[in-house]
């Protein structure tokens, strides 16, 4: 039996997960805290890692959860990263995440939710269902300002450039946040897939977790 620790994506929690199938694993899900005022993503790094106490875990990151397991494999030895709709280095975030960081709009225009951009929203995150419509809702009801601006914030500039020896990087053809155009090396490719393929590819990527697992 192997320790799995699992980071959702932006804002999300386990529930995007809740259809995969991780074995007789042990598993635990490491949710999204609150930055601490001029935070760095270092130190907010150190914060998850701390919820990890078993040696030499395996982490599963989805989307910036991905970047966040990249930045916790920085502090421990891990014996693999699984991301799903997520990169690994900075030379991979798109062009509009570069430009966006370049003229410093995360800083100029805070995002929040308006209902009116709910349909771009979920067309740019793949959402297929009215029950991913509710559960994206209530994510964006519930989402806390400083998390939201902390968040985007780090990855538009994320300056990471270094990748750990064992990746394993599962990525859709249809990604409209981190379009595979951009990916490198995907370990990986699941064809008609959106950035949600946790939930509208499961039993693709649960044939994946069973082999990496």
């Amino acid at each position: 039996m192997k320790h799995i620790y699992i980071i959702s994506g932006f804002g999300a929690d386990e529930r995007v997960f809740s259809k995969l199938d991780f074995g007789d694993n042990d598993i635990h899900f490491i949710p999204w805290k609150i930055p601490e005022k001029n935070e760095t993503l270092a130190s907010y790094a150190e914060r998850f890692r701390k919820e990890i106490v078993f040696p030499n875990p395996i982490l599963i990151g989805l989307s910036f959860g991905g970047m966040m397991a990249i930045e916790i494999a920085k502090l421990i030895p891990v014996e693999k990263i699984i991301l799903i709709s997520s990169i690994r280095d900075r030379y991979e975030l798109p062009c509009f995440m570069r430009l966006t960081a370049a003229l410093r709009l995360t800083k100029l225009i805070p995002l929040r939710p308006f209902k009116i951009l709910e349909p771009i929203e979920n067309y740019n995150l793949g959402v297929e269902t009215k029950e991913q419509k509710q559960l994206l809702r209530e994510y964006r009801k519930n989402i806390d300002q400083r998390y939201t601006n902390f968040a985007l914030d780090e990855i538009v500039n994320w300056k990471n450039e270094w990748s750990p020896e064992h990746v394993v990087h599962i990525h859709g053809t249809k990604d409209h946040i981190f379009p595979i155009k951009y990916i490198k090396h995907p370990e990986y490719v699941i064809h008609g897939a959106g950035h949600l393929l946790t939930m509208n590819n499961a039993d693709e990527v649960n044939k994946i977790l069973k082999k990496e697992l």
